[in-house]
């Protein structure tokens, strides 16, 4: 990844299996809501939380690639290559070797509520800045997650959302945007991301979801 000291980037972890319009969708409002420059997908190798693992990494990418086109994302496989599976490590690793960089770590409300259960969350609170992207008039994760909580005089309210990536850590800004109704789990139990093809790393691409 080239980036430069300087620069806003978000970062959109998760494993992406599928990668549907529901990702672009937040990351496009991400870009715009918080003033980045980039956002970046970082591939998960697989989630702690979830019991099955994913598709091959080239696949879930492959898909992304023919999704996705603009010049402002950036798809990687950092954790891979790194070997971290855990948020908190991530970030410590590419603070680390992208000094300068004005990072800002990417949500949905789903996590936010479920936050606290991630390895060493606080370390992530303080870490980098965190953009919450929810629903309209999702608050429940903004008032009854313990992370919301625990953090609440970090929080900085939505109309000064583009300051997000200048501020230090502790700082999260919770911010309500039209979303899509996608879904990799629907997608995955409609049938619309085969099982037989999640086993095979040479059909990677040939069935792609849009």
């Amino acid at each position: 990844m080239h980036l430069r000291a300087g620069e806003s980037v978000g970062l959109l972890g998760g494993s992406f299996d599928p990668p549907h319009a529901g990702h672009v969708h937040i990351t496009l409002e991400a870009m715009k809501r918080f003033g980045l420059d980039r956002v970046i997908w970082l591939f998960s190798p697989g989630n702690p939380l979830k019991p099955a693992a994913p598709a091959t990494l080239e696949r879930r990418m492959a898909t992304a690639r023919q999704l996705l086109q603009h010049p402002g994302v950036l798809l990687s496989d950092y954790e891979s290559r790194k070997g971290t599976r855990y948020t908190a490590r991530t970030l410590s690793a590419i603070r680390a070797d992208y000094r300068g960089v004005r990072f800002v770590w990417l949500m949905g409300a789903d996590n936010l509520h479920q936050l606290h259960k991630w390895e060493n969350w606080r370390h992530i609170m303080t870490t980098v800045p965190i953009g919450v992207l929810a629903r309209p008039g999702d608050r429940a994760a903004r008032h009854a997650s313990v992370a919301a909580r625990v953090f609440r005089c970090a929080r900085i309210p939505a109309c000064a959302s583009r300051t997000l990536p200048l501020r230090s850590a502790p700082a999260w800004c919770f911010l309500n945007i039209p979303m899509r109704s996608d879904s990799s789990s629907v997608l995955r139990a409609n049938g619309h991301w085969p099982r037989h093809m999640r086993e095979n790393p040479q059909a990677a691409g040939k069935h792609a979801v849009s």
